[in-house]
């Protein structure tokens, strides 16, 4: 399985109300890209950080973990705003190369700095709905939000490819292995290829299996799987409003500063 899906499933927040997830979940996310606020952003990241830490219980390793890939896309991404090349020294910092500068201003610094914290505040509220709630309870939310049938059912069957292609990806890269098929880089690459060519043959083919299955179980043209439905507790959704309320206070409060 995937790490997410692990944690996900041994999660202590699994099964708490899908809805209430959902919406905090994406109402979070709205006020942290809606406000791009240090504050808001420092908020909701914290406070996500407490519930899957503290309230899920999941590993504080694991979840530094997931959390230094966007940090890593994100140094790289916004390097260019914190870094110009000038033949005049910037107020932040200037490091002569010739007649050059590898120079900085203060304001692109803290936009630099505002955009990073926005942007991984804002993927702890995505980390928060997958890492505590099932893909199946996602797409029951969905379905009662009137998102259409197709895409539903189209994220259904592309979940559960993933872990069917992974599983004959692996079991392919043990066979090569064995065989020395990585002993240096042109073999490695030549591995690879060969994989992927492999793993879409057999995509298909398992795609068509898939397919002759429903058909022969009495598909008509919806998938209909079986949802348990979580009780809503009023003390959550009264955090939740209220936990909202701060993030709408301190997004009015960034505006009016701003002005």
């Amino acid at each position: 399985m995937i790490l997410i899906d692990k944690l996900c499933y041994r999660s202590a927040l699994r099964y708490v109300n899908a809805e209430e997830k959902f919406a905090f979940a994406v109402i979070t996310l709205l006020f942290c890209v809606i406000s791009r606020s240090f504050l808001v952003a420092a908020a909701a990241l914290a406070v996500n950080t407490f519930l899957m830490v503290k309230k899920g219980k999941i590993p504080i390793n694991l979840y530094v973990r997931l959390m230094r890939i966007p940090i890593a896309f994100l140094l790289l991404g916004t390097l260019a705003i914190l870094v110009n090349i000038a033949e005049t020294p910037l107020d932040a910092f200037a490091i002569p190369v010739g007649e050059w500068y590898i120079t900085g201003s203060v304001s692109s610094l803290w936009f630099g700095l505002r955009l990073i914290l926005t942007a991984l505040a804002a993927v702890s509220c995505l980390y928060f709905l997958s890492l505590n709630t099932t893909m199946m309870d996602i797409l029951g939310v969905l379905s009662r939000l009137h998102c259409p049938a197709l895409l539903t059912e189209l994220m259904l069957l592309i979940y559960r490819f993933i872990f069917l292609l992974m599983e004959t990806a692996s079991e392919i890269t043990t066979a090569q292995h064995s065989r020395l098929g990585n002993k240096d880089f042109r073999t490695s690459v030549k591995s690879f290829g060969s994989m992927g060519a492999v793993l879409f043959i057999r995509a298909m083919k398992r795609s068509n299996a898939l397919y002759d299955a429903m058909e022969a179980r009495g598909y008509d043209g919806k998938i209909r799987v079986l949802r348990k439905n979580y009780p809503v507790k009023a003390k959550e959704i009264a955090g939740i409003i209220l936990f909202e309320a701060v993030l709408l206070m301190l997004t009015v409060l960034s505006w009016s500063m701003r002005k």
